[in-house]
């Protein structure tokens, strides 16, 4: 498995790191409460809570799907 050794973070780190801010986003956690430390480790967090953040914008705004805008 790739690991930095210096930074102390591996694929696997990242990959939860990501699939906790996801779930973080998905309960109205907010964004400022991310539990790690390390740039790229909390880069990872943020990124997942951005996607649950705009999955959860998307399934909200029925407005904007394809038959809405045919008429």
């Amino acid at each position: 498995m790739a690991r930095d050794i210096r930074l102390g973070w591996d694929v696997e780190a990242l990959n939860k790191a990501y699939r906790q801010g996801y779930m973080a986003a998905s309960m109205g956690m907010d964004k400022s409460r991310c539990p790690y430390r390390g740039e790229v480790v909390i880069a990872a967090w943020e990124a997942g809570w951005d996607d649950a953040e705009q999955a959860t914008r998307a399934q909200s705004d029925p407005g904007d799907d394809l038959f809405s805008r045919i008429a």
